[in-house]
């Protein structure tokens, strides 16, 4: 029923959000994507008139394409009412429109000077004027939605006001901007969330370095949750015969070592995402507890 159309997982934060939109959700979409900054990103979205931006989306029946994610989130409220995206209290909707809203329009020198980088944690990044200001701001509207609705997330379950500011989260992670431990805690819940780290790992299993987005400082280990032992191998002896995603027959170079145990899949995509993050994926962690 729905394509969606995404860029470069490990960077793209807008992809970020739209992708969001359906898998937190439990909205079932197909994915479509292209490196940007190449041919192939314009090729991609000649499918997706009339957007220039991703994420747009493709609905069944439908001539042409939603882009912007905020309107891909109305529009998918609109569809599926129950899905959770917006809170159902009036009070707490309102509330996550208008965090969505600000987030969408502001916080210009965060995003200019702290491109998504899923890839590294800095240390040492110096944090302009204008981004403390950009965080000051965020710590007082976040501990607003908090203080009213009671958490864990802003307007108290998962919403799309989260899915907003899953990239910022990542932001503060990458850079290790300076925030609160009310804040900090906020930012640790989304790297601890399931979908986001899914995310992570597909664009881990992607592989793909973009060049400007690498800048000059130390890089630390990556602050979210520890993944499990895992790694690559050649040769072994798998304890399945069928991949724990596809149920397609196991391929003899897609082999993994993921937490003391010999795992086989149906290709390296299969392989690279589970030992970028096995517990990331349920149906691996079913496997090895078997």
């Amino acid at each position: 029923m729905y394509t969606l159309a995404i860029g470069d997982r490990t960077y793209s934060s807008w992809s970020l959000r739209g992708w969001l939109l359906f898998e937190r959700f439990g909205i079932p979409v197909k994915v479509r994507t292209a490196r940007m900054y190449t041919e192939a990103f314009p090729e991609l979205l000649k499918d997706f008139e009339p957007s220039t931006t991703v994420p747009a989306i493709l609905i069944e029946g439908q001539e042409d394409a939603i882009f912007e994610s905020y309107a891909i989130a109305e529009t998918l409220h609109e569809r599926h009412p129950d899905a959770g995206i917006w809170p159902m209290d009036v009070l707490a909707r309102a509330r996550a429109r208008m965090l969505a809203a600000e987030m969408h329009a502001g916080f210009g020198a965060l995003r200019d000077e702290c491109t998504m980088n899923l890839e590294h944690s800095y240390v040492g990044f110096p944090v302009s004027d204008a981004v403390k200001a950009n965080l000051t701001r965020l710590e007082y509207i976040w501990a607003l939605a908090f203080e009213r609705f009671g958490g864990p997330w802003l307007c108290g379950e998962y919403s799309a006001a989260d899915v907003f500011f899953a990239p910022v989260a990542t932001r503060i992670a990458t850079y290790g901007l300076p925030v609160g431990a009310q804040a900090r805690a906020y930012v640790e819940a989304h790297l601890a969330d399931p979908s986001f780290r899914r995310w992570r790992a597909l664009g881990k299993a992607e592989n793909y370095v973009q060049q400007t987005y690498q800048l000059p400082y130390p890089r630390g280990a990556w602050p979210g949750p520890k993944p499990l032992a895992a790694q690559a191998v050649e040769g072994g002896v798998a304890r399945n015969k069928l991949c724990p995603y596809s149920q397609k027959p196991i391929k003899p170079d897609s082999l993994a070592e993921i937490d003391g145990q010999i795992i086989g899949f149906c290709n390296t995509f299969c392989r690279d995402k589970s030992v970028a993050d096995p517990a990331a994926w349920p149906a691996l962690m079913e496997l090895l507890k078997n």
